[in-house]
């Protein structure tokens, strides 16, 4: 079989290159075909939709192959130069352990929405499919961009697409919402243009792998403008990433909008995320000299500080999609306060936990779209308004189970009655994800936050003891979940036991398919745990070694031209943009 393995790393070296910049064209190609069919066609409409989705996902899946196929390789990091331009002059893409990974949980979530919408919620509102594509154009871009420049252009293309997403269907609460999430997220982009500039004035570059080498050449006089415009630069992204106090407009903005645009928005704090990931370990390594691991106590502190606050949130939210809100914020304070440690083997288990956590949310937030609709009343059937049965006095329930419960010979009543099968899904798809919120046994959760355990307490030491933040960090994992699992429960109770003579939900196969492939997909995680936890300890090992992303950079070649001949062959100094 080894003829096989030279053929696929020969055709991968081949092919890895350029289709770095298929998960960028294919969601442009598509939504451009897609507005071009208009508002009608619906089925046309999906059809392209879906057909552009499993490509992106299979392209993501085939990059990330590549990537582990030659990890122990320098061309491990694809590097494409799109407008051919010498590197640190011109577009720069990068594909590592890191963004491959990021790809493929972007693709996935994105065809399970997809799935989920085709349903009915495509057909609410113009353009869905259009505005999907090109927030998946927008995430992918972010993922595989080495400049702050084109970090910026994707970031504004991903928050563009959302404000349509999150204002599909319209309604009053939606636009309300949408206003508030609009105003924070451009004074993110106002903030993110002042940090990019303070950053290029001082160093004279914006390209990532440039910025890494010369950071640490900065003159002394300069290195505080330069902390400046990092710091507002990472305002941008702690925004995004939900960071406490910053993040009072989530929770609001991700319930009021439709289910398949909240679980696309699980996927945006997980952008601010791998920007705040990136650019630390990338800028601020051990050799940035005097800017070594700046901001990584703000990231730690504040990151347990977003923890806490999105356990009290679920542990005080009485709908599942706002329930559904803070376990986004939680989610998001675990892997900032485990990042602002700084230690690969934590991150490793921060990676392995970020597409788990970001699948289960997802599957939570179109879960509670059918939690919704089940509890709403049915037209067709002849019950109270407003569900007046759920409001009854608790001795009037009794009285109605007893009225109607089943005897046996003895005159002895029942124990249970028959579930119907809508109704037995939802509930077995709810337990499914209490348990991955909760982060509980025996789902991926539990094996990275034991992963992320394992690596605060493996490695002290009589010389160097557990910190105090290592035992608040794990208190504070432990104590989330106790939260996370009182307040699922009471809401499952409320939802799935206490109501009396309502009518099983209608349950369609669209819907219901994306959230337990989402759940099944956290299960073939902790089937497969060794092996993403060793391509989580590959990705860490890189990103807390940045010379190899550097070197891979900034030695990449523009193609031979005739139009660029001559300026390759002048000396590399006297190269001018």
């Amino acid at each position: 079989m080894a003829w096989l393995s030279d053929w696929a790393l020969l055709v991968n070296a081949a092919l890895m290159p350029h289709l770095t910049m298929a998960p960028i064209l294919l969601p442009l190609i598509a939504a451009c075909l897609l507005l071009m069919l208009g508002d009608r066609r619906h089925r046309r409409k999906s059809m392209l939709a879906l057909v552009a989705t499993t490509a992106n996902l299979a392209i993501a899946l085939f990059l990330m192959l590549g990537v582990h196929m030659e990890a122990a390789q320098p061309q491990a990091f694809g590097v494409y130069l799109p407008s051919n331009w010498d590197v640190p002059f011109g577009i720069v893409l990068v594909l590592d352990h890191l963004s491959a990974s990021m790809l493929v949980v972007a693709a996935i979530v994105a065809l399970m929405v997809l799935m989920f919408s085709l349903a009915r919620w495509h057909k609410a509102g113009a353009h869905f499919h259009v505005l999907l594509q090109l927030q998946l154009m927008g995430l992918n871009g972010a993922f595989l961009t080495g400049d702050l420049f084109n970090l910026f252009v994707f970031f504004e293309v991903l928050l563009a697409a959302s404000y349509g997403l999150l204002l599909h269907g319209s309604g009053p609460a939606r636009v309300k919402a949408g206003l508030h999430y609009l105003s924070i997220n451009l004074v993110a982009s106002s903030l993110f243009l002042v940090g990019a500039a303070l950053i290029y004035g001082v160093t004279g570059t914006l390209n990532m792998a440039d910025l890494a080498a010369r950071i640490a050449a900065v003159a002394a006089a300069d290195r505080a403008l330069l902390h400046a415009g990092c710091a507002i630069l990472a305002v941008a992204f702690l925004a995004k990433a939900a960071l406490w106090p910053l993040n009072f407009w989530l929770a609001p903005a991700y319930t009021a909008a439709s289910a398949p645009s909240a679980a696309m928005f699980a996927l945006l704090t997980k952008v601010g995320i791998y920007v705040l990931l990136r650019l630390s370990t990338l800028l601020f390594s051990a050799a940035a000299g005097a800017s070594s691991g700046f901001g990584n106590s703000w990231l730690l502190w504040g990151g347990m500080a977003t923890l806490t606050f999105g356990a009290i949130g679920m542990l005080a939210a009485q709908r599942p999609a706002r329930l559904a809100s803070f376990a986004v914020i939680a989610s998001s304070g675990t892997l900032m306060a485990a990042l602002g440690f700084a230690r690969p083997e934590l991150t490793a288990g921060a990676l392995y936990y970020l597409p788990g956590s970001t699948f289960a949310v997802a599957a939570f937030f179109l879960l509670a779209e059918l939690m919704d609709r089940a509890r709403s009343p049915d037209p067709l059937a002849q019950r109270a308004p407003e569900d007046e049965e759920d409001h009854l006095p608790f001795a009037l329930v009794e009285q109605e189970l007893a009225r109607e419960a089943n005897l046996d010979e003895d005159e002895e009543v029942l124990v249970g009655r028959a579930i119907p099968a809508s109704t037995a899904l939802l509930g077995l798809a709810f337990v499914c994800c209490t348990l991955l919120v909760a982060g509980l046994p025996p789902l991926s959760s539990f094996v990275a936050k034991f992963a992320m355990l394992s690596a605060l307490l493996n490695t002290a030491s009589a010389a160097a003891p557990i910190r105090p933040a290592a035992w608040l960090f794990l208190g504070l994992m432990i104590g989330a979940g106790l939260f996370a699992l009182i307040a699922l429960s009471r809401t499952g109770i409320r939802f799935f036991w206490t109501p009396v003579n309502r009518s099983p939900p209608r349950l369609r196969l669209l819907e219901f398919v994306p959230i337990a492939m989402l759940v099944a997909l956290c299960g073939l995680m902790t089937i497969h745990a060794d092996g993403l936890l060793r391509y989580a300890k590959t990705s860490a090992d890189l990103l807390y070694r940045p010379q190899a992303y550097i070197s891979a950079v900034l030695s990449a070649r523009p193609v031979l031209t005739p139009t660029n001949a001559e300026r390759l062959r002048a000396p590399q100094a006297e190269r001018k943009p």
